[in-house]
């Protein structure tokens, strides 16, 4: 099971500059509804036929509105050898509510 980052987590790392990549697992539309700062968009369903555009050796935190697809996806990219994948807690949902109330709760 993939591990678990918050919000909060997300957030300094975003403020400190850290590398790593946020991927969004969201609908297009959902991304255009609310979207995260720093992040990389491929919805759940081309996650399989993408992985190329994924760094394997990289830190990658996945999002999605509130934690359930993410960990999916986490979990498959553990699967595929990925190392160093986290699920962020509560999502976009998480992220509107206790980090930045301008992003559209949806």
């Amino acid at each position: 099971m993939a591990p678990q980052t918050s919000v909060m987590q997300l957030k300094q790392l975003l403020d400190s500059g850290a590398e790593f990549c946020l991927l969004d697992v969201r609908e297009p539309w959902e991304v255009a509804l609310a979207a995260f700062p720093r992040s990389l968009h491929i919805p759940l369903n081309e996650i399989p036929r993408r992985l190329k555009e994924l760094d394997a050796g990289s830190t990658i935190i996945v999002a999605c509105k509130s934690g359930g697809r993410s960990e999916k996806v986490a979990n498959f990219l553990l699967s595929q050898g990925f190392e160093k994948v986290f699920n962020l807690q509560g999502g976009i949902a998480a992220w509107s509510r206790e980090i930045d109330p301008s992003v559209a709760a949806y």
